[in-house]
């Protein structure tokens, strides 16, 4: 399928964002914790794997490690253990246990609330910054660009690129800043509901008729989406 070009201007987007804040009002992060510690260990285990898998673990993990000194002192081959059903559980342990004593010993023991200082933590890029800075501490630096944002966007026009990075400053340059922290549930829920990687929806779209890649997926024999009603 080809790269569609970009949506025409920030009215388009944000009409797109209109239309998915209707279908999905609650849309909100899906990873349960109770503090920021616990939510950057959430966000790192959710690499390459499914929120709904890190929800299934994280309970007995938050159990045993209920403090960061827990993590400080933690043995890794026990560590890796607990949390070897979220995949890549060597790469996993290793960047959760290293940022454990990089809060503790440089931040004093607080996971840090700035996009500067967040990013120098193991395992944390600028997606799960994203995500930790809003959800732990209101605070809204950019746009947490995740699988189903760079699908979405990609197909929606909002975007030529197809690295993260370049993505979200299209976004960002597209939506008002009010909107940067909740775009992205609502394109994870309508990338979860709808417009999914291998079968997308679009008959039951609510974007379908401003969408570019509407219909234009073999299942639906490439047809125009402008003849849809």
């Amino acid at each position: 399928m080809k790269t569609q070009q970009p949506a025409a201007n920030a009215k388009n987007a944000t009409e797109i964002f209109r239309r998915l804040k209707h279908v999905y009002p609650d849309a909100k992060i899906v990873l349960r914790y109770s503090n920021p510690w616990q939510l950057l260990v959430a966000v790192i285990l959710s690499a390459q794997c499914t929120d709904k898998k890190v929800n299934e673990v994280t309970p007995a993990l938050f159990k045993k490690y209920p403090t960061l000194d827990h993590y400080v002192s933690a043995d890794p081959r026990e560590f890796e253990t607990m949390i070897r059903q979220t995949g890549f559980y060597h790469a996993k342990a290793k960047a959760i246990l290293a940022s454990a004593k990089m809060v503790k010993e440089r931040f004093g023991g607080v996971v840090p609330k700035t996009m500067e200082e967040i990013l120098t933590l193991y395992g944390v890029a600028r997606k799960s910054a994203n995500v930790i800075l809003g959800n732990a501490y209101s605070i809204v630096d950019g746009i947490a660009v995740d699988t189903h944002v760079r699908r979405l966007a990609t197909r929606m026009g909002l975007t030529r690129h197809h690295d993260p990075i370049k993505i979200e400053r299209d976004l960002m340059a597209l939506l008002p800043k009010k909107n940067w922290f909740t775009s992205t549930y609502l394109l994870v829920n309508h990338g979860r509901a709808i417009c999914t990687a291998k079968d997308p929806r679009c008959d039951l779209c609510p974007l379908k008729n401003i969408c570019p890649s509407a219909f234009q997926f073999p299942k639906f024999g490439k047809r125009n989406s402008g003849q849809q009603t």
